[in-house]
Order: C-alpha cells, then structure tokens, then sequence
C-alpha cells in the first residue's frame, strides 16, 4: 500500500493456541489484499508473539481476560476481545474475518454495506432472520428469543459495540458457575447483546460453505447445481468460510472427484466441480500446497 495512502477500514483476524499457524494468516492477508480496491489495515489478535508473521499486519495481544481456558474452547468467547476498548483502534470500520475463509474477491465491499455506523454484520445462521423480524422476537420475548448469526466474518464499527465485551465480563464476574445461555458461544452473545443493530451479511457475497454446499439429501446438492440463478450467485461470491467443515482442507484435497464425506449433523459433502462450481477451484488455489495446521 501506498504511503499516502491511508487505510479506511480494518482487518481483523485471530490466532492462538497451535491449531493454525503464520502461514495461513500470511495467505489470508495476500488473498484479502489482492482483491481488496481499497487496503485496509491489518491486525492479528494474539496470544503471543508470532516469528514470521507478515510486516503488514499490526500484532495485538489479546487481553488477559479473555485467555481463560473456558473461553477458548468450543464456544470461542476470546473472539468478544475485539470489542474491548482500546484492542482495535476507535477511527475505522473492523471487518473481522476466521482463518478458515477463502477469499476470492473485494472484502472492502461489506464494511461498505453496513447499513447504519453502529450496525452489526454477521452471516446468518438460524431460522429467524437477523434483523427486523428478529428484532420484533427479541421484543416480545424480553431477550429470552432472539436471531442469531454465525461470526466467521463480523462487520462493525468499535467505538459502538464496547459494550457486547464490557455486558459479558458483567455477566461471567457476577457469576462465573452460570452460564446464560446467549454466553455459550461467541456468535450466541454477539448476537443477543447488539440484536438492536444486528443485521446479515448477503449470501450474494459471502455464505458459509456447510449451508451453502452441502446437504442430508445429496439429490439437492445436484439440484441446486444446475438452477442457473444458483449457479451465477454462487460465481459471484467474494469468500467462502469453511466453517463447520469436519474435514480438514489438505485431506479435502486428496478426496477423488466425486468423493463424498457425511458431517455429524448427516451433511453430505460431494467433492466435485459439477456440485462445487468455481468453489472446489478456489479451495484448491488457496489451500494447495500450504501447510494447515498441525
């Protein structure tokens, strides 16, 4: 990037523990910023010091309150550090993004789709819609039901969302022994606390790949294939998350062209570009070659 050329947005991605290691970050970063028309800053929340990471991306230790072991297991309630004041910088729009992500075009083009400054983006996930109707539930239920979305990639702005971090360390230090149930996972509590500005990420955009390409009935997963409204917004998309995903993405590689793989909920996964499209291509380009994990 340019010198005179100031960042108008951030990247924010996180790593600890060994599951992932700089290498995926570094090719997370020159996917996002080959694409992006706009570059944004980059910053990596840490658990600790990171050897070779690239010198674009800013280093940032995750605050110690967050590293509690509870909250980096499944639930992944350390990614709510982002909201904390003073880990991001206040001036710019964050669009978080998971590791797991392939990214195959302009991420700058969600931060600009944020329909309000203190509006929250996620991806959707469960049946009630993120946003007006989810909302009037949210209402009538007095916070007991709510719309939740899935947080592989997170649009905000930090200086209106302190306080989805700031309610659950009230939460967890009244009470560490009683779990709400919006505080079981990261995406659950981002969800409940911002509902008021909570809105979805298009899947004309982005989309998660379980949802997106894999089905209990494998019949449909062809079907959907061939409809040609499918097919050309599935060409469109500008990142695919593979999360959820049970296989990991070098063993997804070796499967033969047609391989199948079933998930714990009975998704069936059909390794092949006539189902997959352009998607099979990009997981091969991003991943082929890279060590994942260890």
């Amino acid at each position: 990037m340019p010198r005179s050329e100031a960042a108008v947005w951030q990247c924010v991605m996180f790593l600890w523990g060994d599951k992932y290691d700089v290498a995926l970050v570094n090719r997370l970063v020159d996917a996002v910023a080959s694409h992006a028309a706009s570059q944004p800053r980059f910053v990596l929340l840490s658990d600790r010091a990171r050897p070779g990471l690239d010198p674009r991306v800013d280093l940032r230790f995750i605050p110690e309150f967050w590293l509690d072991p509870v909250f980096k297991r499944g639930g992944c309630q350390t990614k709510l550090a982002m909201f904390e004041t003073g880990v991001l910088q206040e001036d710019l729009p964050v669009l978080y993004i998971d590791l797991d992500t392939v990214v195959t075009g302009d991420l700058a083009q969600l931060v600009a789709a944020l329909p309000r400054p203190d509006g929250l983006m996620l991806l959707q996930s469960a049946i009630v819609p993120l946003g007006a109707i989810g909302r009037l539930l949210w209402r009538l239920t007095n916070g007991r039901k709510y719309a939740r979305g899935n947080s592989s990639l997170v649009v905000f702005h930090p200086k209106y969302h302190h306080h989805v971090a700031s309610k659950f360390k009230e939460m967890w230090l009244k009470d560490p022994s009683y779990w709400y149930r919006p505080m079981i996972a990261d995406e659950r509590f981002m969800s409940w606390a911002s509902q008021a500005t909570v809105s979805a990420i298009s899947n004309r955009l982005v989309v998660k790949f379980p949802t997106e390409f894999m089905s209990r009935v494998p019949f449909f997963s062809y079907l959907w294939a061939v409809l040609p409204w499918v097919r050309l917004r599935r060409n469109r998309l500008i990142a695919v998350t593979l999360c959820g995903v049970e296989i990991k993405p070098e063993n997804l590689l070796e499967l033969p062209d047609g391989g199948r793989v079933t998930d714990p909920k009975g998704r069936v996964l059909i390794w092949s570009d006539f189902v997959l499209g352009k998607t099979r291509g990009d997981i091969v380009k991003f991943y082929g070659g890279a060590k994942y994990g260890e």
